[in-house]
């Protein structure tokens, strides 16, 4: 289940976006007042300001037989992007986030973080971070990789690909076959995996193409210093890559173009 293979670079990765979210324990500063300290230390690299009101799920609460459904108050977010919309900083009373549209290098992403998080650190103060995560979407393109004629077996590993995985069963008569695991991994992380084939909508449009969907959750729970975020986010980063090049056959390594 994990590769030990060393880390590389894709030319041609199938990333459709990667979200790193710092979750603290409430924060009403955040919410009374909008955060202008925090804008004004990130202006520079996300001048596009933007915010929404947000009501979470209901929470369910009691025991079977006799539950009842809790509403939950709605909560600011505020949103930071990069002039070219690829950079994203959401903040709100529970969590940071940094999401990216076009993901180049772990380097990259992680000088990104750095000035928000530690204005965030400063101005804020958390006490601690209660999950910190890593995510990692992948929608793999055949056809983007010139691999139309190529079928899912030979490009992913078989304990990803359900059904998938006879040789007997022809793609196109499969309607859904997919695989959702939860799991511990090394350096006290865990993981939330789903894979499987499907088609993915962009502003509410799909191109018809089925893609094989790879999306990797990888977090940290329990409490964490916040001047020990940082290796936090490296151990995830370093699992992510380790499952990623296993879930893979070599290739589909190969046809992404791997540098080192």
């Amino acid at each position: 289940m994990f590769s030990t293979e060393p880390r590389v670079t894709y030319r041609r990765n199938q990333l459709g976006e990667v979200i790193c979210q710092l979750r603290f324990p409430e924060i009403l500063a955040i919410g009374a007042k909008p955060p202008v300290e925090f804008q004004e230390a990130i202006r520079a690299a996300f001048p596009r300001y933007s915010s929404r009101m947000e009501a979470p799920a209901p929470k369910l609460t009691g025991v079977p037989g006799n539950l009842s459904v809790q509403n939950q108050p709605a909560a600011i977010n505020y949103q930071f992007m990069s002039e070219d919309g690829i950079w994203r900083v959401n903040l709100t009373q529970k969590f940071i986030s940094l999401a990216c549209a076009r993901y180049t290098s772990w380097e990259d992403f992680a000088a990104k973080l750095d000035k928000p998080l530690a204005e965030f650190i400063q101005i804020y103060k958390p006490a601690y971070f209660e999950r910190i995560g890593l995510r990692y979407i992948n929608f793999i393109s055949r056809k983007a990789l010139s691999l139309e004629a190529t079928p899912f077996r030979d490009l992913i590993s078989r304990k990803y690909l359900g059904i998938l995985c006879d040789e007997q069963v022809m793609e196109p008569s499969v309607a859904q076959s997919g695989v959702d695991a939860q799991f511990a991994v090394r350096g006290g992380c865990r993981v939330k995996l789903h894979a499987g084939p499907g088609k993915v909508q962009r502003a509410g449009k799909s191109d018809g193409e089925v893609k094989f969907i790879f999306d990797m959750d990888l977090f940290m729970p329990g409490n964490v210093a916040p001047n020990l975020s940082a290796p936090a986010l490296q151990t995830l980063h370093a699992q992510a890559w380790a499952i990623f090049r296993d879930a893979i056959t070599d290739e589909l390594h190969e046809a992404m173009e791997p540098t080192d």
